[in-house]
């Protein structure tokens, strides 16, 4: 087995199927929890703490097990935001990338995030603020429902 095929960003290269992340929008103060990505594909890019949703686990605990996982941060899901598909294709058309990620609105409970291996960056951030980053496609609108759903005070 090569080097490339043992990264688990290069095995999920060219999938036969989709692959199913959860993130949390982790609502704090009227902010949002953003991480800018550790690994690739889209490294430093800010986007929600999140990743794949294990066998037998939901959508929701995959989200907070990430988010506990990558940042250290205990939060309380309170609703499920509409789902966005990631579908990245190479120069000749074939699906290189795809994945169906499931964002949930959380509340902060506890923790303050710290950087690691997953997450090079972390910033509590309004949704103006978001707009000034490189962010994942799409994430304006979560942070918008997040915030609508948890309230902008939580």
């Amino acid at each position: 087995m090569s080097a490339d095929a043992e990264d688990p960003a290069w095995r999920r290269r060219y999938p036969v199927r989709p692959f199913i992340a959860a993130s949390a929008a982790v609502v704090r103060g009227g902010r949002v929890l953003l991480a800018a990505r550790g690994q690739a594909p889209m490294r430093g890019i800010y986007t929600l703490p999140g990743g794949q949703v294990e066998v037998g686990e939901t959508l929701a605990e995959a989200a907070l097990r990430e988010l506990h996982e990558e940042v250290g941060v205990v939060a309380e899901v309170v609703a499920g935001l509409a789902p966005l598909e990631v579908i990245e294709r190479d120069a000749e058309g074939a699906v290189l990338h795809h994945f169906v990620i499931h964002p949930h609105a959380a509340r902060w409970r506890s923790g303050e995030p710290t950087t690691g291996p997953e997450a090079l960056d972390l910033r509590w951030v309004t949704p103006a603020e978001a707009h000034e980053l490189p962010t994942t496609r799409g994430l304006h609108g979560v942070i918008a429902q997040a915030l609508a759903a948890v309230g902008d005070d939580a």
